[in-house]
């Protein structure tokens, strides 16, 4: 350090530009025209050009880990038969149906086995045939809970499952 450059206290909201070195000690005079004594040690200096040069490494954040059973989104099971086969219209209705109904046992087992906690089975509204096939294959299963998703029932088209 020498004599015109600025300083800045560690620990301390206090900078000025430095008016005498004796030994260990420095002398500064801050913004309001006070001197400050200071040890070498306890000062840093103030100088922009010393930190242009370094070059800034971002790294990434790592990822928390959350485990299948405390994941926060639950799975999604859409039962329109659009969404099951490639083309819908070469069924028949009795087959529609049978191929929902195979859907949705498939993916309740897949949720046992994978301690999956929720399951959002959306049916559509519709005539009711889909729905009621639904809650007669819900009623069979053990170890479940499962309530329509919107306060009134006859206008949900999804029923969220709760496993134990």
């Amino acid at each position: 350090m020498k004599i015109g450059d600025k300083v800045s206290v560690v620990d301390e909201d206090l900078s000025g530009m430095v008016t005498s070195v004796k030994g260990n000690i420095v002398v500064f005079k801050d913004e309001y025209g006070f001197t400050h004594q200071y040890p070498k040690e306890k000062l840093v200096p103030k100088d922009a050009d010393l930190y242009e040069n370094i070059r800034i490494v971002k790294k990434a954040e790592p990822q928390k880990v959350i485990s299948k059973k405390h994941q926060k989104n639950h799975l999604v099971l859409d039962l329109h038969f659009h969404n099951l086969v490639k083309n819908p219209n070469d069924y028949d209705s009795f087959e529609r149906l049978f191929i929902q109904k195979e859907k949705l046992i498939e993916v309740l087992e897949f949720c046992r086995k994978n301690n999956l906690k929720r399951l959002e089975i959306v049916h559509g509204i519709g005539d009711g045939t889909l729905q009621r096939m639904v809650r007669d294959v819900l009623e069979s299963q053990v170890n479940i809970d499962f309530y329509n998703k919107e306060i009134l029932h006859h206008q949900s088209g999804a029923v969220m499952v709760e496993f134990h």
